[in-house]
């Protein structure tokens, strides 16, 4: 078993003001999921190592870049956007991938996501409300609400990357 430090990851500061606490720590959790990805082949990007779940490193990328779309641009900037993956029909999308889908494609489109999140959220008050109500609630939401919601989005997928990552080639690391 291959025990990695993932030392290539910015450590968030301990003494920041909120919204660069905020910022560093939802950073840092990105980071992780590159992390976890990095140095495996398409193969063992797409496996599916935790049956019967559906769970792949391909698909929880694919679901990070529709959670980063859905809160920083389509929630709190109002923005009409068209579907990445996942549909009215098929709400599992971001996780069903066809043979032509490729984790180059999917990370790219991730890392634009959260290029256009950061720059969604770019000098806007952390207090400022979101121009469109979440479909699963039905409540307006502060910036600094979809930060901290984003962080506890990524720490719980990449606590689902961690398990992913042992299971395909044994390596383990915070």
């Amino acid at each position: 078993m291959t025990t990695t430090s993932g030392s290539h990851r910015t450590e968030p500061s301990t003494s920041a003001g909120e919204r660069e606490m905020l910022e560093g720590w939802l950073d840092y959790h990105r980071q992780t999921l590159a992390w976890k990805c990095e140095g495996l082949s398409e193969e063992e990007l797409r496996r599916l190592p935790l049956a019967p779940s559906r769970l792949s490193l391909l698909g929880l990328v694919r679901h990070m870049a529709e959670v980063e779309r859905y809160w920083f641009r389509e929630i709190m900037l109002g923005e009409e956007l068209p579907e990445l993956y996942s549909t009215r029909e098929n709400r599992d999308g971001d996780f069903d991938f066809t043979a032509g889908d490729t984790f180059a494609e999917a990370a790219g489109v991730w890392r634009t996501e959260v290029e256009l999140a950061r720059q969604a959220a770019e000098g806007r008050p952390l207090e400022l409300m979101s121009r469109r109500e979440s479909h699963h609630r039905g409540e307006a939401f502060s910036l600094r609400w979809v930060y901290t919601h984003m962080i506890e989005e990524y720490a719980r997928h990449n606590g689902h990357a961690d398990l992913l990552r042992e299971h395909i080639d044994g390596a383990t690391g915070e």
